[in-house]
């Protein structure tokens, strides 16, 4: 008599896959057409079937998903788990509040030593830290300068209406200058779906206006998450998948790292899984006060109740590419087995018609994880979302990329207060 297939093994007919979202404002719908515009390119270039379908609106925004793959059907549904209500508060402030901003964040990572520890893991994401500083004084020394054009154009006037066109022609200089200034800025935060600059200050200045800590606006989303995900696995699914994109992956830690220890994992349930992306993960953990993510990420990395896979590129800039996000923020414990890292190789797995295409579109290249390869490798975002292979299954064998980094870098190790 056959032994029977240890659950991680068994095809997968149903999937309940849990999508948290980086630091992004946008509606969630964004990533629904994504999935459908993206996963039909996939389906075409591979050699499969895939298909999408609306659910209705319930208390997670998401969608349903067929799959035809390897000759099984599967039925996937996705769950985009909305913390975009919080980024666009966190958003919401005033020009002279982000200028404000961009003074604390800069001394919160220049002051504590975590800018120059950063820098010794990737300086691609660094760079993209510092970018929105950057860019920002910028645009203030221009609009600095477009004020004082502005206000010294006032002395051509006598050269054209004559001597004295304009009483106390001094005195306007200053306001003209000011109001200048102030439009110039306005428009720079205007035309910011260009540049970017406001929009990855609030980012970076998210994390680093509590040093690391979660809001208790974020904790409490962070528990409905888990409410989501912990409902999913009392139900007859043959997987549930978390995948965590960007910030959302050391969200994702969190979250399962609660939902285990409060023993809300059933070992009769569903294989439990967990897939990180383009994880920027050391941006938070090597903040001081990031106790609570580094002790679900120490806690995590040994756990028997779920499979944790981490996959970044260096051809992603603004990711913290091969980096383990456990061992490099100093609390990897001696028995640690999660995650494994390797890389989606976007120099490989696209072409080089398509890699020359998107070298230099930063944004893009962030979120190819979860767009087609048109020469796919043995990372196929479609396939983890809706083939018949558990994620444990699908990389039992992969070994961890050899260029990973293991180093601990962090100054900041402790896990409590």
């Amino acid at each position: 008599m056959a032994a029977p297939l240890h659950k991680y093994d068994a095809p997968v007919r149903r999937r309940a896959v849990f999508y948290i979202p980086g630091y992004d404002p946008i509606h969630p719908r964004r990533y629904r057409e994504l999935y459908r515009k993206e996963g039909a390119a996939q389906a075409e270039i591979s050699g499969y079937e895939l298909s999408l379908s609306a659910r209705p609106n319930g208390a997670q925004y998401g969608w349903n998903i067929k799959g035809l793959i390897d000759g099984t059907h599967v039925d996937a549904s996705v769950d985009v788990l909305v913390w975009s209500d919080i980024v666009r508060a966190s958003m919401d402030t005033s020009i002279p509040a982000t200028y404000l901003q961009l003074l604390r964040t800069a001394w919160v990572y220049i002051g504590s030593g975590a800018l120059w520890r950063l820098m010794q893991l990737r300086k691609g994401p660094v760079i993209a830290a510092l970018y929105p500083v950057g860019m920002l004084l910028v645009q203030l020394v221009l609009a600095v300068l477009l004020g004082l054009v502005a206000a010294r154009s006032l002395d051509l006037l006598p050269l054209v209406l004559g001597p004295n066109p304009v009483p106390a022609l001094e005195a306007l200089k200053p306001l003209v200058w000011g109001a200048v200034f102030v439009v110039a800025l306005r428009w720079f935060k205007a035309k910011d779906a260009k540049f970017f600059a406001y929009y990855l200050m609030h980012d970076y200045s998210y994390g680093a206006a509590t040093k690391g800590a979660n809001t208790p606006e974020l904790e409490a989303r962070m528990t409905a998450f888990g409410e989501a995900i912990a409902e999913a696995l009392q139900s007859d699914v043959d997987e549930v998948l978390v995948v965590g994109h960007s910030s959302g992956a050391h969200l994702g830690v969190s979250v399962l790292a609660d939902l285990i220890r409060a023993e809300r994992v059933p070992s009769d349930g569903p294989p439990l899984a967990f897939l990180s992306l383009g994880q920027v993960v050391p941006m938070v953990s090597f903040l001081r006060n990031a106790y609570r993510l580094r002790g679900d990420l120490a806690y995590l990395s040994t756990s028997d109740a779920l499979t944790w896979v981490d996959v970044t590129a260096p051809g992603d800039g603004c990711a913290f590419a091969l980096c383990d996000p456990v061992a490099v923020s100093g609390v990897a414990p001696p028995d640690q087995k999660w995650p494994l890292v390797f890389s989606a190789a976007f120099t490989q797995s696209l072409s080089p018609a398509r890699w020359k295409a998107l070298r230099w579109r930063f944004f893009h290249l962030h979120f190819q994880y979860l767009c087609a390869f048109d020469r796919p490798r043995d990372y196929d975002y479609f396939q983890i979302t809706a083939g018949p292979r558990t994620l444990a299954a699908r990389y039992r064998d992969r070994p961890a990329s050899k260029s990973r980094i293991t180093k601990a870098v962090n100054k900041f190790t402790s896990t409590a207060p």
